[in-house]
């Protein structure tokens, strides 16, 4: 056993070498590396961020001139029959890009790249919400139904780009398969170890795997996995519709709360968030480029925009029109980088730690020793407030690693319908999602060191850049299509979003006679007027792209036309 568990790690340590080279080249040339600022940055996040700048620049900042509009999409509450709701869909993709990294991988940007890190990996999400409103859009025009659900994402507009070749589907599914397998490990014992560590605030030995704790907390997170695996992408969704907003509001509430006690450095972090983007602190390397490079980087690998690990969660929506899914799919970036990375920033640059006589000591801390280290120095020291902030954090922090352990096996499974949709099979991909899972809870249980296979998901990461990409550039041209066919009908689908948003408004309220009622009623009005004014205009995303082939398209349109009919 010792010895194919040394040929294991000796093979991942190889390929190890290779996803290092495609991450990091050219910065890994020496010539490259000396030419200041641009010497920070690979290929690959070239390609990612200058992708995001294009994009925005190509859809004239629609990232910004409908922010409002996608707000009320996301929350226009409407039933779907076929699909999930675009909130829903919003929310599966907010429980896989809400993670652990969100704590450690800002932690780390700043620890490595001081504050100023912060500004640009705002800037970064801010022009990525264009890419992932173009990568979202396409998995919604190349969407597929699977019952009473819709799949879809890379691997399925992937071959219907690439001349329909069903070889091109097949190899960028197994590539995500591949992937989540190599993932899913970290997070099963990432969501068992924040409440270990709680654990251990009454018994120091509760970690130990002699102790009955970790067995009990391991099977409790398999069985309840294995329960949300088997019930499929809608089921999974009333999961993550109640998951992703409470983890979201507690632990923004929580920050928010630290951030009122110490509101005397709320101008401090703002400050040196902004000075130090262009100068960085001598302890941070004092170089520009460190600052940016690591900003950028942690805002790309966070809101995941232009790598396709997110585009399942686009299709899976039962959208009036691509674009209106892609809008509210760019929020998305939003939500994780802005709203939820932010106060981890707040955190970890307000208690000033590297700054004081023992920051050598917190600089050489992990990531999330750094991070807990933060909050207890917010809360005044150790005592019981301390050890109340803890304990949430690191529910918080399990539950990010559960959502994403969550979206990676619905993902997965829809990628393995790509392949076949035979029952067996997708039996199989289930049981195998909670193997690799149990895997890896057990081989850290064991004491036995697997980073070299764990960071495996690095190359496979990468390669799903490299595919997905391109693609986005080879349909450009139908997201293009789509989007000047849907601002040319803006008022049509305003008025139609205007119409379900206010009937569901209407439906919550008891006094109908009330002046907000009235006001509600007065809107209801318009809209319907609207409608059935134009309710034989060319609103129909599929009216304007029949030369695709879209049955998928074709049925949501009588879908919604009959919709019309009956108001």
């Amino acid at each position: 056993m010792d010895a194919l568990f040394a040929a294991v790690i000796e093979v991942c340590a190889k390929l190890q070498i290779i996803s290092d080279f495609l991450w990091d080249f050219p910065t890994n040339l020496d010539w490259y590396a000396n030419i200041p600022i641009l010497g920070s940055f690979s290929i690959a996040m070239i390609a990612l961020l200058g992708t995001a700048i294009f994009f925005t620049f190509r859809f004239g900042f629609l990232q910004f001139r409908y922010f409002k509009h996608a707000i009320k999409i996301l929350f226009s509450g409407t039933k779907k029959r076929k699909g999930i709701s675009p909130l829903a869909s919003f929310l599966l993709s907010s429980a896989m890009r809400v993670g652990p990294g969100n704590i450690l991988g800002v932690t780390g940007a700043i620890s490595v790249g001081g504050p100023g890190a912060i500004l640009w990996m705002w800037v970064s999400a801010l022009f990525s919400m264009a890419t992932a409103f173009v990568e979202s859009t396409l998995a919604q025009i190349f969407k597929q139904r699977d019952g009473d659900e819709y799949i879809g994402g890379m691997a399925f507009y992937g071959q219907k780009l690439i001349k329909n070749a069903v070889g091109v589907g097949v190899a960028l599914s197994i590539l995500y398969i591949v992937y989540a397998f190599l993932c899913l490990p970290a997070q099963g014992f990432n969501t068992i170890s924040g409440f270990l560590a709680i654990a251990e605030l009454f018994d120091p030995s509760a970690s130990s795997p002699e102790q009955p704790t970790c067995w009990v907390m391991f099977l409790i997170m398999l069985i309840f996995v294995g329960f949300l695996a088997f019930g499929g992408v809608k089921f999974v969704t009333k999961f993550t519709d109640v998951s992703v907003p409470i983890m979201a509001v507690v632990y923004i509430g929580t920050v928010l709360t630290l951030i009122a006690i110490n509101f005397d450095r709320i101008p401090w972090f703002f400050y040196v968030v902004f000075t130090e983007a262009f100068q960085p602190n001598a302890i941070f390397g004092g170089a520009f480029g460190v600052a940016l490079q690591q900003g950028i980087r942690r805002g790309l690998m966070s809101n995941e925009a232009g790598q396709g690990t997110i585009t399942m969660a686009a299709a899976a929506s039962n959208a009036k029109h691509p674009c209106e899914q892609g809008m509210v799919q760019s929020m998305g970036v939003f939500f994780d980088t802005i709203v939820i990375c932010t106060p981890t920033a707040f955190v970890v640059i307000m208690s000033q730690l590297w700054l004081g006589p023992n920051g050598g000591e917190w600089m050489d801390l992990g990531k999330l020793e750094k991070f807990t280290a933060s909050c207890t120095s917010l809360c005044g020291g150790e005592g019981f407030p301390s050890e109340i902030v803890f304990i949430i954090m690191c529910v918080c922090f399990s539950l990010f690693a559960l959502t994403t352990l969550v979206g990676f096996v619905s993902f997965t499974e829809i990628c393995a319908k790509r392949i076949t949709r035979a029952k067996a099979w997708v039996f199989f991909i289930r049981i195998m999602c909670l193997f690799v899972t149990a895997f890896g809870v057990i081989v850290n249980f064991s004491g036995l060191d697997l980073s070299a296979l764990w960071n495996l998901s690095d190359m496979a990461n990468i390669l799903m850049v490299y595919c997905n990409l391109p693609l986005l550039y080879i349909g450009l041209k139908h997201v293009l299509r789509a989007y000047r066919h849907y601002v040319q009908n803006f008022n049509f689908h305003y008025s139609m979003l205007q119409y379900e948003t206010t009937n569901n408004k209407l439906a919550r309220m008891n006094d109908k006679t009330s002046k907000k009622a009235k006001k509600i009623l007065e809107k209801n009005s318009v809209a319907k007027k609207y409608l059935t004014e134009h309710a034989n205009d060319d609103w129909s995303y599929h009216s304007g792209n029949a030369n695709l082939n879209l049955p998928e398209w074709d049925q949501i349109t009588k879908d919604h036309k009959e919709v019309i009919r009956n108001i």
